[in-house]
Formats: structure tokens, sequence, C-alpha cells
């Protein structure tokens, strides 16, 4: 994992989430918008699940989407310090490593899983959209499965995904969004190239969204004073809403 996972910018000082904190599958989670039918759970960056931008785009899904949207805590109460994460002359004295190691596919993807199920049980309709880390994760809730049953959620979105291999792309099952920057070293054009060729061979819709000159966390991170990441991030954030409501809603 680069630098790149960590640069960012936090939105609006005086903005306020407006969900709140609660418990869901045991997990810690920020939950935002009341829709008993539909549920879309956002899969968190390296910033964790605290973030306050995260939690921002939370509130303008459910809004938007008119859906019930929830953040959890997928690094089990382990938050990087905002401190050192937000000064780049810090950031040696992050144990990314380790950390990531804790955090890894083989200890994480059980979990949030899991948390996929326990939303299918409550709503009739569940998406996913995972930012830089979390983008790994919606592919595998998107995947086909082998027994014939639904996959664990019934449409994705990823924004520059960290972590993505080929079999998880070609293992999609679902509607699929990719929200791509064109620099990117862990959505490497390699990646790129292979997404554009093989989902459309897998008969499931897809789109994908290119972003010109913007660079890895722009949707999730990016400058609001840099007026082509603005316009990036709004763009990203307006394709995500269109679909989930074709998707989740329009269904």
């Amino acid at each position: 994992m680069s630098s790149c996972c960590l640069k960012g910018f936090k939105w609006q000082q005086d903005a306020k989430p407006q969900g709140s904190e609660t418990t869901v599958n045991g997990q810690s989670c920020y939950v935002t918008g009341a829709n008993p039918d539909v549920a879309i759970v956002v899969v968190h960056d390296l910033y964790g699940w605290t973030f306050g931008n995260t939690r921002l785009l939370a509130d303008y899904y459910a809004a938007e989407v008119g859906a019930t949207v929830y953040v959890p805590d997928f690094y089990g109460g382990e938050v990087l310090s905002a401190a050192i994460v937000n000064n780049p002359a810090e950031w040696g004295k992050l144990d990314l490593p380790n950390f990531m190691q804790r955090n890894s596919k083989v200890v994480r993807a059980p979990e949030i899983a899991s948390f996929a199920r326990n939303l299918r049980a409550q709503h009739r309709r569940v998406g996913a959209i995972g930012f830089c880390w979390g983008g790994w994760a919606v592919f595998q809730l998107g995947a086909r499965t082998t027994d014939g049953s639904a996959p664990l959620a019934d449409c994705i979105s990823a924004a520059h995904p960290t972590f993505l291999e080929k079999t998880e792309i070609s293992n999609v099952g679902v509607p699929v969004q990719i929200l791509a920057p064109e620099k990117d070293p862990q959505f490497t054009p390699e990646l790129k190239a292979y997404a554009l060729a093989e989902i459309p061979t897998l008969g499931v819709p897809f789109d994908y969204q290119y972003f010109p000159g913007l660079e890895h966390g722009f949707a999730v991170r990016g400058n609001q004073q840099d007026e082509a990441e603005k316009k990036g991030l709004e763009r990203a954030m307006r394709a995500a809403v269109g679909h989930f409501k074709e998707w989740l809603v329009a269904v």
C-alpha cells in the first residue's frame, strides 16, 4: 500500500454528519437514513469508519437514493491517529505493514460477508460501495455464488479500489460500477484494462467512470479547494447515486 492511501483532505469543517452510531451485527456502525426496503453498506478506506468525509457521503446517499446507509467498523475498533494521518511528515510513525496484516482480506472478508448477510435479512435490496481498501470487499460481496444463491449485494460500486485481484473482477455477478482516476498506483493501468475487457463478457451491467487527471483517493478525500478535484468528487457522488437508484430503487 502506497502513500496515496494516506493522502487526503477533510471536507467542510462545519458540516455535521446526520446519522448516529449504534451496533449492527455485533459491530460498531454509523447508520443514516431509514428505508426498510433499501440498504447500502459503505466499506471504508484506510481512514476507517469514523472519518467525517465517509459519513457525509453516507448521508448524501441516504438522502439522494432514499436508503438506509451503513458504515460499519471493519478494523476491529482500531482507528489510525488522525493527527499522524493528516501530517505527511509523521507517516513514518505508522506501522502500516502490521496494521494491514491485522486487517487483511483473510481476516476481514468473513465479517464483511456476515454484515451483508445481516442486511439481507432486514432489507429487500442491498447495495455496496467501497473506497480504496474497501474496493476489493464490494467485489466479493457482488461475486457469483457456486450454489446458485443470490450474491450478498444486488449491485456494487468501487472507487479507486486497492488490493483488487483479477479473479475478483472475473467473478462479479451483479451490476458493477468502477470510479477510476487516471493516476492510481493501486488500480493500475493493467487492472483497468483487464476490467474493461473482462466485465463486458460477464453478462452484467457495467458502468465505468473515468476521471482524467485525478488521483487515487479523490472520491472520498479529494481537495474541495481544487476545482478539478471538486468537480471530480461531485461527479463521483452523482454517479454512485445514479447507479444505486437504477439497481436498488427502480427494480
